[in-house]
């Protein structure tokens, strides 16, 4: 697969995490876990029965556990990390920084292998992190004490997805369908923890549940497997960079839905994220010069 496909592919994700908010929205009344787990469950059995289809079962028995490990506290560490922060501090600020995550992973790639971060990269990611700021912030961030431990775990939430990610390119050996397994295993830890501190709570009527299998089909599920083969296969900063493009269509797809109102945030923000999009496109297409003229 060529290096500009699987990016393609690895930005399919960025699309489908853009629906999460609205499809949060829709699952209401459920709790977080139960909702996590409900989730994890659906994109796994379908990784699972894809994978059997395709005849990978055998390969999945030779992944090592390491690596079965490493892809469950990424997955599930990440969204535990992430409600646990939302609970303890403002979504607006706690949000703000887990979306430090790819920000990070255009930092962390530079030291991977064959890739080299340039200016072009970081400004863009720099310009994007700013876009996600206003619109996740609506340009009134105001960061309290009292809500450090909450903040804490949201830097901890960035930390955990961006060092997957860019560990993922390490573990590039690994087949893309050992994502079922992680989603598996995170679905058993969260059914484990839905019930020891949550009280079950159904989604409601068909509208909620449609969400719910909308989330473990997309945001929750395909979302990891094409993700899996864009930071392994693909141009790892770019993807970085325009990752938040997530938190722009999310918020344009409420206002079509009429759940949020639209305001001056969002053009200032789509403006910041594109401006940012195509200065690290540029850098990658000059470093894929570079490499070109260097064969």
């Amino acid at each position: 697969m060529t290096r500009p496909k699987a990016t393609a592919i690895g930005f399919i994700a960025v699309l489908l995490w853009s629906l999460l908010a609205l499809l949060t929205v829709g699952s209401a009344p459920a709790p977080a876990l139960l909702l996590n787990a409900i989730c994890f469950t659906i994109g796994g059995t379908l990784g699972l029965i894809w994978t059997a289809a395709s005849g990978g079962l055998g390969r999945l028995r030779g992944v090592s556990w390491k690596i079965y490990a490493f892809g469950t506290l990424g997955l599930f560490g990440y969204h535990a990390l992430y409600f646990s922060a939302l609970r303890l501090a403002p979504a607006a600020e706690a949000g703000l920084i887990a979306y430090l995550w790819p920000l990070l992973i255009v930092l962390f790639s530079g030291l991977l292998p064959g890739e080299r971060l340039r200016a072009g990269h970081l400004t863009g990611g720099i310009l994007g992190f700013a876009g996600a700021a206003v619109i996740i912030t609506g340009g009134n961030a105001g960061f309290q004490a009292e809500y450090l431990p909450g903040y804490m775990l949201a830097l901890a939430c960035a930390l955990t997805w961006s060092g997957y990610s860019v560990m993922s390119r390490r573990f590039g050996t690994a087949p893309t369908s050992s994502v079922a397994v992680f989603c598996m295993a995170a679905a058993i830890a969260s059914w484990g923890l839905h019930f020891a501190l949550e009280e079950t709570v159904w989604p409601a009527g068909t509208l909620g549940w449609a969400s719910t299998l909308l989330l473990g089909l997309g945001p929750v599920g395909l979302a990891f497997y094409v993700w899996d083969i864009g930071v392994k296969q693909g141009d790892i900063q770019l993807l970085g960079t325009c990752s938040y493009a997530a938190p722009l269509l999310s918020t344009l797809i409420l206002v079509l839905a009429g759940v949020a109102a639209a305001s001056w945030a969002l053009g200032l923000a789509a403006a910041l994220i594109t401006g940012g999009a195509l200065i690290a496109a540029r850098a990658s297409a000059a470093g894929a010069e570079s490499r070109t003229s260097a064969e």
